[in-house]
């Protein structure tokens, strides 16, 4: 795919000043963009953690990744070492989008060591986003305000691992502040890179438990999952018999029919493209009058 890239510069009265960051305080008054400007405006999945990650803390960011690649949902990522570099690196290498939210100028790579990550997103398959002026050198203020516009821009955030306190537990508050949907992975008790996560979950974010949990908390969220190939199967003509009956939602659907939740949730987003079935306000789903004519 092919994107037209730009530098741009914007306040908060421009049209291109995304919805998302109007519920960040007056002092972010201005955005400076390097890339695909259209990525900053499309469902986004932040994905953060420590800087001195774990193997697992970066296994789990690099599962989180490629799964939003794979469910054509942008990768948003502070580009640091650790858990942002594994993520955003994950998500390209799976053909997806990211974003990158940067604590200096939007023309500075910082770290260095991230650096291809960085031209991915110049090149078109990303945007940098900052709110700090051209050519500006990292400073130790500008991070917490890089991880504000994280929470802001994201549509939910996964935290993979995290101590207490830390930018990335302040991240994850923000977002739960403002009503973005936080999970986090669990760790170690005796982990200091696992605390914040630990509290995080105490907290009702919802736990990463392996993939399959993630790839479901994803599908219910953005309403896509992961590509796969099509064609009707015995648990697809099943779905639309229980639907004629009544209406239900995905894990309804999986109790009653004893079936795999995410191949119902592909189904109903398939069926609901091919308007064999539609999308109630509470969440269920109901055979549309096509699917009775078909049955």
């Amino acid at each position: 795919m092919t994107h037209q890239t730009a530098c741009a510069e914007f306040g908060r009265e421009d049209p291109r000043w995304p919805a998302s960051l109007n519920s960040l305080d007056a002092s972010y008054k201005r955005l400076y963009t390097l890339g695909c400007l259209d990525i900053l405006y499309k469902p986004s999945l932040a994905i953060i953690g420590a800087r001195r990650a774990t193997p697992y803390g970066i296994a789990v960011a690099q599962m989180a990744g490629r799964i939003a690649a794979e469910s054509d949902i942008v990768v948003v990522s502070g580009g640091a070492m650790g858990v942002d570099y594994a993520a955003a690196k994950a998500a390209l290498d799976a053909g997806g989008e990211i974003i990158i939210v940067s604590g200096c100028g939007a023309d500075v790579v910082y770290p260095h060591s991230s650096e291809d990550i960085f031209s991915a997103a110049k090149a078109g398959r990303g945007v940098i986003v900052s709110c700090e002026a051209w050519h500006q050198g990292p400073r130790r203020y500008a991070f917490p305000k890089r991880n504000q516009i994280i929470a802001g821009l994201c549509t939910s955030l996964i935290v993979t691992e995290a101590g207490m306190p830390s930018g990335t537990f302040s991240t994850a508050q923000t977002a739960d502040n403002l009503l973005k949907h936080v999970y986090a992975a669990p760790g170690s008790i005796f982990s200091p890179q696992s605390r914040g996560t630990n509290r995080l979950i105490e907290m009702n974010a919802s736990i990463i438990s392996d993939e399959v949990a993630l790839e479901t908390l994803i599908s219910l969220d953005f309403g896509k999952s992961r590509l796969v190939s099509s064609g009707d199967t015995p648990m697809r003509g099943r779905i639309i018999e229980a639907l004629v009956a009544n209406p239900m939602r995905p894990d309804e659907l999986a109790l009653r029919l004893d079936g795999n939740i995410l191949t119902i949730i592909r189904t109903l987003s398939e069926y609901e493209a091919k308007r064999l079935v539609k999308r109630l306000p509470d969440g269920r789903y109901s055979a549309s009058e096509q699917s009775y004519l078909n049955t």
